[in-house]
């Protein structure tokens, strides 16, 4: 059990971290927790999801707790179902883009709340070990299959505003964006591969942040003369996309493309991105006539910013997009309607359309193991006090023509240094810089 219990989840190698037996004790820790009367209960495709299903609905249901039984369902169908379902939580047995032996639970409150270990995890880790749970109550809940997919196929649907057919290819990875997309049937003249579930993910790993993964995708793109392509994670909470070149569209520009589309629906509105994302975010939000507000890294801290706001979209640099109609949750599904419409209604092919976008150099994120993470940030702070500085998460330095931000891991001593500048020498050359720094004894 050591270990599993994370910043933003709980996931670990079934069979050797997180087994049946952790599962039921984790649902009765939640049901503890949370107080629940009904519990939304999602699962993904990996060979194990069924058993840790069964074993935490028997700790769910022993304590009371109703659950609402989704089946087989991506991350956003689950969130879309607390939300509309009104239950008093949610679970998704998932482990994301971890390669398949790996298995965890997404947790939520009422209205797809995310719960974070400041918020609850930690909490419920502590129930666990201490087998603090309440008494089982004097009459078990009960476990009720509903199929939300039809619901989450009309929402998503609702808002697809395409003004010409295109070819779109989508590489499912034998993960959930097969379900996610179903929203998309129709839509698109579609190029499916590896589109049967199967939870050993036999093709590649489903995870659209490691280029090497795309290459399918890539040059199916090419053959295929393909608008564009879409690929998600194993969850289908994050999604990545290429040009009709078969390029790899880094996902901040995709946050911008689909700010643009959301503000051509909601004038004025406000959008989040989070702190790692190139200048251009702002500058097109700003361009378009958004407020646009920086978040630190994080799901749980960019909801409850949103929510804060009333902000009616938010991207971040890994591939997670929210959107307020979604109870301020992911919708990959939704993510790429909004890709759609803007290609469709430009008339240009999608390289054309980010070419505006392409006004920086990023270093990309690049990690350092370090000693002393508080000494490091102290170390940057001084070197480069004549800049910009603020500490929202990690510490961000700002200058006219370049910028970079280190932030800490919440797992292991790590530092993450991202950095753009405004030719492609500077960046180099500050990136280098920058490291140095940070790698010096």
């Amino acid at each position: 059990m050591a270990g599993i219990f994370k910043a933003y989840d709980i996931r670990g190698i079934y069979g050797q971290d997180l087994t049946d037996e952790i599962a039921y004790r984790i649902g009765r820790a939640f049901a503890t927790f949370l107080k629940p009367r009904t519990v939304v209960v999602g699962r993904d495709m990996r060979l194990h999801s069924a058993a840790l299903f069964d074993a935490l609905t028997r700790g769910l249901v022993e304590q009371g707790v109703h659950v609402v039984d989704l089946g087989l369902c991506s991350t956003p169908m689950s969130y879309h179902a607390n939300g509309r379902l009104g239950a008093d939580g949610s679970i998704m047995i998932t482990a994301s883009h971890n390669p398949p032996e790996w298995n965890g639970f997404k947790l939520c409150r009422a209205s797809a709340v995310p719960i974070s270990g400041a918020t609850g995890i930690a909490d419920l880790e502590r129930i666990v070990r201490e087998e603090a749970f309440d008494p089982p109550a004097s009459t078990p809940g009960s476990i009720r299959a509903h199929d939300i997919l039809p619901e989450y196929v009309e929402f998503v649907r609702s808002q697809a505003q395409l003004r010409r057919r295109l070819r779109v290819a989508i590489d499912f990875a034998n993960a959930m964006g097969i379900l996610e997309a179903r929203a998309l049937e129709g839509l698109f003249d579609e190029v499916r591969l590896y589109d049967q579930l199967d939870g050993r993910c036999p093709h590649h790993e489903a995870n659209p942040l490691k280029v090497e993964t795309l290459e399918a995708l890539r040059q199916t793109v090419r053959e295929q003369r393909c608008d564009f392509g879409v690929a998600f994670d194993g969850d289908a909470d994050r999604v990545g996309f290429v040009d009709e070149r078969g390029e790899v569209v880094p996902m901040d520009l995709i946050t911008a493309l689909i700010a643009r589309s959301m503000l051509q629906r909601h004038p004025g509105a406000t959008i989040f991105y989070d702190l790692r994302s190139s200048r251009v975010v702002r500058e097109t939000i700003l361009e378009y006539g958004g407020r646009p507000e920086m978040s630190r890294v994080g799901h749980a801290f960019i909801k409850a910013q949103m929510r804060e706001k009333d902000a009616v979209f938010a991207g971040e640099l890994s591939g997670h997009y929210y959107f307020r109609d979604n109870f301020y949750t992911e919708s990959s599904a939704l993510a790429v309607v909004h890709v759609a419409h803007l290609v469709a209604a430009s008339g240009q092919p999608m390289s054309e359309l980010l070419r505006p976008l392409r006004r920086y150099w990023a270093s990309g994120e690049i990690n350092s193991r370090v000693a002393d993470v508080a000494a490091v940030f102290e170390r940057l702070a001084r070197a480069y006090s004549d800049g910009r500085q603020h500490r929202l998460d990690g510490l961000t330095v700002e200058y006219d023509s370049w910028w970079f931000n280190v932030r800490a891991s919440n797992t292991e001593p790590l530092v993450r240094l991202n950095l753009e500048a405004t030719t492609r020498e500077e960046m180099e050359r500050r990136r280098d810089e920058v490291l140095a720094l940070i790698r010096s004894a």
